[in-house]
């Protein structure tokens, strides 16, 4: 009876111990993603050790316009949007006596305001890239940057003469501006491509959606990579949200500046979720399963979205190129993101899909094609198109 006994006991053990590695080696589902609506775009590129995540994705955005609008396929320089966007910044941080940001972000807008004021050039004549560089490095040059105008501001009277100290420092570490150049067969000025290309800045306009503004009158977003102070039209989340689904479904892509902090925001895996289950309440083996599978999402509303503006849990981190809509398995919507940080260890080849969840907390503001809004929306912004 005793060895009976023993011998039902070790088989319970072992059938226990075979359902336990059962369940351990049970994988749960990747995603699995449909297309809903792709726009034509250009290949990713790589920002490298530079801050400049406004230009390329900027960049990226007009280089879909112009296939769009049948212009053709172009590859913009993303540096010199820099070049002549630094020499604003740094004669507003004088202005400002140094109480402003000088870091190398800014916003889309401010990439507009160079394709409008001083035009476009090609990557292939100019790229920002000194003799003997294959790689984006500003770490030098924007420490030298503030150090020079950090000197400045402290002087008791400024000569007039600093702006071009500023300007050889941009030339030495991006090159020169090429007054004509040679492209396609013809030659150019910046100006007179953009003119032929026909990029006209007043088509573009910038959304967001917070409440402690009006909704649908303009105001400055209070983020520090707005040191332009540009304007933003104001939209209930709601709207905001249908307006990027009929821009994407109608064949226009945007750029979207937000958060991605997170670390259900994964560029290696191509993946941005905003999971019900927190990072602390996780397991060990939960935490590595982060963005391989979907899962149960946070609900935003405004009030979330608003809250997490309000207590730093959404920042102005990064911006990148929306071009498209995709599905997962179990039907939740993403947006097809082009990142600038290249393709090497990327699953997605350097595109991140990015959950309606996600976009509905983590976004700070989009800029598209005013044709793109909805017409009863354009209407109460006052937005003609």
């Amino acid at each position: 009876m005793k060895n009976l006994i023993l011998i039902l006991s070790l088989l319970t053990i072992f059938l226990y111990a075979d359902d336990v590695k059962g369940k351990k080696e049970k994988k749960l589902p990747e995603f699995k993603f449909t297309v809903i609506k792709k726009v034509a775009t250009t290949p990713v590129k790589n920002q490298s050790r530079t801050g400049t995540c406004w230009s390329f994705g900027s960049s990226s955005f007009l280089e879909s316009e112009l296939i769009r609008r049948g212009k053709g396929k172009h590859d913009l320089s993303e540096m010199f949007v820099v070049r002549h966007t630094y020499p604003r910044k740094a004669r507003n941080y004088v202005r400002r006596h140094g109480k402003t940001n000088l870091g190398a972000g800014s916003l889309a807008q401010d990439a507009i305001y160079v394709a409008h004021h001083h035009g476009v050039v090609p990557e292939e004549v100019y790229s920002g890239l000194f003799v003997g560089q294959s790689k984006h490095n500003h770490r030098e040059m924007d420490a030298i940057l503030k150090g020079i105008l950090d000197s400045i501001i402290k002087q008791d009277k400024l000569s007039k003469v600093w702006p071009q100290a500023i300007a050889a420092l941009l030339d030495v570490y991006l090159g020169k501006v090429p007054q004509t150049f040679n492209y396609q067969g013809q030659q150019y000025t910046a100006k007179s491509l953009a003119k032929e290309l026909e990029i006209n800045a007043n088509d573009y306009v910038e959304l967001t959606s917070f409440s402690h503004h009006p909704y649908y009158r303009p105001f400055s977003i209070e983020i520090p990579d707005n040191w332009a102070n540009n304007i933003s039209h104001n939209l209930p989340l709601e709207e905001f949200i249908a307006t990027m689904d009929h821009a994407l479904t109608n064949g226009y892509s945007l750029v979207w500046d937000g958060d991605v902090s997170e670390r259900s925001f994964s560029n290696k895996k191509g993946v941005a979720t905003l999971p019900l289950k927190e990072w602390n309440d996780r397991s060990d083996k939960e935490k590595k399963q982060l963005c391989n599978t979907p899962e149960a999402e946070k609900e935003i509303d405004q009030a979330a979205r608003q809250e997490a503006f309000d207590n730093y849990t959404s920042t102005d981190d990064h911006l990148m190129h929306v071009t498209g809509i995709a599905k997962d398995q179990n039907g939740t919507r993403y947006y097809i993101t082009k990142n600038s940080w290249g393709t090497k260890k990327c699953k997605m080849k350097g595109y991140v899909y990015m959950s309606e969840a996600y976009v509905r907390s983590k976004t700070i503001s989009i800029l598209l094609h005013k044709d793109a809004i909805p017409a009863n929306i354009a209407s109460k912004l006052g937005i003609t198109k």
